[in-house]
């Protein structure tokens, strides 16, 4: 006689007991954090602006910051790529000290005039603070690969307020073209708690309307596309530049808090001499004003410079809140040549551009229905597909991995981004080197 079997549902239920309780507690310390984070640079940004004459402190802000992390924060450097390894090669906990450090360093670049954003701090705060409960709770390999990716979630919905785009930016982001969907609801747990969480302690996020959407027809799908292929190709162009220059800087300049020191000084007499005061910092302010008025049509690019200058530098912070500025007033000034509402475009190009840096549609899709409202989910899903696809296979986080290629070029699975360049270079060499023994042999 068979044995009557349990229903699979039963032994569901321990498991979301389990996450339930470890993802709410991973979105209290994080919406925790990201309050206290949230508030400080707020008042940081409020003294800068009410004190124009800080900018020129910025050098020595960037040495103190950099001296600070040469010293006993060599461990936590790599900021959201250390994170990003840690969950696809789990190897050791992740240092609690990198809270305070990207804190404090982030606040600091606020201060005194860095072009910088806040993600970056939020998802190193929630994913620092969620492995620590490793050890409390003894979690196994698998168990902290998922509660990492919590942390995550839980960091960037509460630090923007969207926590569906949050929960699908922890999965989204490890790898092109993959998600892990045993980490879902842990994910979505943390994203949405650690939202309440941050509202709770009194957090208000920005809000942009953008008025008319005009219909899905034929034109404005076109002009969608068109302006999704440029989203991409500046999302390609920022993430490149970043990259490059900070490549750049490390090889002429070997003593790292030296970097930051003089990124300042190149930042500082930049805003002296152009007055350009609108350019570094959040730039909250000029993305609110892109949704409501025309803007000058080189402000994206003039954002650019100065966070990639930031960040390349050395500074701490994050890129994406730089790349909301980038992408909505590139948007608003290619609304007149595709014959588009402004505040349409810079709320698709908002989200548009950050999709193709960070190779993350879904969650840039949900976010702009969170932030604009539903009605416009299919043109932005147009243009932030387009995006990411043009954008090809870089990111603004290189140890970002390739679960699928995004088109027919095979690439081997798993290969960080960073390391493409040289799996290229040796997929030519062994070409030529084919090539010169088929001429000996003739």
């Amino acid at each position: 006689m068979s044995r009557l079997r349990r229903p699979e549902q039963l032994d569901l239920l321990p498991y979301i007991a389990k996450w339930l309780a470890l993802a709410g507690l991973v979105a209290l310390l994080a919406g925790s954090a990201s309050a206290l984070f949230l508030f400080s640079l707020d008042h940081a940004t409020q003294w800068r602006e009410s004190h124009r004459w800080a900018v020129w402190l910025l050098p020595v802000a960037g040495f103190a910051v950099g001296l600070a992390y040469h010293l006993i924060g060599k461990p936590v450097d790599a900021g959201n790529n250390l994170i990003i390894d840690e969950i696809h090669d789990p190897k050791k906990i992740v240092p609690l000290r990198m809270v305070p450090m990207v804190l404090v360093g982030t606040v600091f670049s606020h201060l005194f005039g860095a072009s910088v954003g806040r993600e970056g701090t939020a998802v190193q705060m929630g994913g620092a603070l969620a492995d620590q409960l490793t050890h409390v709770f003894r979690l196994r390999r698998e168990d902290r690969r998922v509660i990492l990716m919590a942390g995550i979630s839980a960091g960037f919905a509460s630090v923007f307020g969207t926590p569906l785009a949050g929960a699908l930016f922890g999965l989204e982001v490890l790898a092109i073209g993959r998600m892990r969907y045993d980490a879902l609801f842990p994910c979505v747990v943390a994203a949405i708690v650690a939202d309440q969480v941050g509202q709770a302690w009194g957090v208000i996020h920005t809000h942009y309307a953008i008025g008319e959407v005009v219909p899905v027809q034929f034109w404005s799908v076109m002009a969608v596309v068109a302006a999704g292929i440029v989203f991409g190709l500046t999302g390609l162009l920022f993430a490149t530049a970043t990259h490059r220059l900070g490549a750049l800087v490390k090889r002429l300049i070997t003593y790292s808090p030296l970097r930051p020191f003089v990124g300042g000084i190149v930042i500082a007499v930049a805003v002296w001499g152009l007055d350009v005061n609108q350019y570094i910092g959040l730039g909250i302010p000029s993305i609110v004003q892109s949704f409501q008025m025309p803007m000058a049509p080189w402000d994206w690019f003039g954002k650019m410079v100065f966070t990639v200058v930031s960040l390349g530098t050395g500074f701490k912070g994050g890129e994406v809140t730089p790349l909301f500025y980038i992408g909505a007033t590139l948007g608003n000034a290619l609304a007149p040549l595709l014959h588009l509402p402004f505040a349409m475009l810079a709320g698709i190009g908002f989200v548009a551009v950050f999709a193709g840096a960070a190779n993350t549609p879904l969650a840039t899709i949900v976010m702009a229905m969170e932030l604009f409202g539903p009605d416009i989910a299919p043109l932005a899903a147009i243009a932030c597909i387009a995006s990411y696809l043009v954008s090809g296979h870089t990111g603004i986080y290189h140890a970002q991995r390739v679960g699928h290629s995004k088109h027919h070029r095979s690439l081997p699975e798993e290969i960080r981004l960073s390391d493409i360049k040289q799996y290229h270079a040796q997929i030519r060499s062994a070409h030529e080197r084919k090539v010169a023994l088929e001429v000996e042999e003739k």
